[in-house]
């Protein structure tokens, strides 16, 4: 097998015509995806950006996917990690918390977190931090599940946010605004009678907002991770 990305030395630095690093690519793409998300990320762009050819880029990764590893690594280096002296339930919280952060302010993360486990140093950091937080568990195993199972929880809150706001963005329309919109539409569907538990949710239940939606469904999987 090849060596991955992270095991793999750079090419010998060369002070013309544009000084290339990895670490200066990785930031130069990351700079294109927080303006216009990740169809604006190409190793032709990524180059014209640095003032350089798309050829001599090569000499630093192989593919696209690779500059994709080292961009999501590069944002799980800005993670807050949880201090050794912390409970848990606060490092999970910070953990989660602080994803959930970066993911809106690098929306793009939100689209490559998840699926297999990334084996960057910054993400390799972020799983020994977490699994060291997790000691109170006792087995291995029970700690990898607690960890996976609010990690899970975790993305797929962000990525529901992240795909919310590019809607909104998209049509000029908050979710309020939309749903306002919609009324007229529900009432007719409600009017029906088949969706009666439906209605109740709309005309009964509060409508919190994202920030404590999250919170208490963080802390609805905190309790249910817990150890016995």
């Amino acid at each position: 097998m090849s060596e991955l990305v992270w095991e793999r030395p750079e090419p010998p630095a060369r002070p013309a015509p544009s000084p290339l690093s990895r670490e200066g690519i990785v930031a130069a793409a990351c700079e294109l995806a927080d303006a216009d998300g990740l169809e604006a990320v190409s190793l032709r762009k990524v180059a014209a950006a640095l003032g350089a050819g798309p050829m001599r880029l090569y000499g630093y990764l192989d593919t696209k996917e690779e500059l994709l590893d080292l961009m999501a690594d590069a944002v799980y280096g800005e993670l807050d990690r949880p201090a050794p002296d912390d409970d848990w339930r606060t490092a999970m919280r910070c953990v989660a918390r602080s994803l959930r952060d970066l993911a809106h302010r690098h929306e793009w993360f939100a689209d490559l977190i998840g699926g297999r486990p990334s084996l960057g140093p910054n993400a390799l950091a972020y799983m020994e931090a977490t699994l060291a937080a997790l000691g109170d568990f006792g087995r291995l195993e029970d700690a990898m599940q607690a960890m996976h199972t609010v990690n899970s929880y975790v993305i797929g809150a962000v990525r529901d946010e992240v795909t919310g706001r590019r809607v909104e963005r998209a049509s000029g329309q908050d979710e309020g605004q939309w749903l306002q919109a919609s009324g007229p539409y529900l009432e007719r569907v409600f009017a029906t009678g088949r969706y009666p538990t439906l209605e109740r949710v709309v005309r009964e239940t509060t409508h919190p907002d994202r920030d404590t939606e999250f919170e208490v469904g963080l802390e609805q999987v905190l309790n249910g991770v817990a150890p016995r």
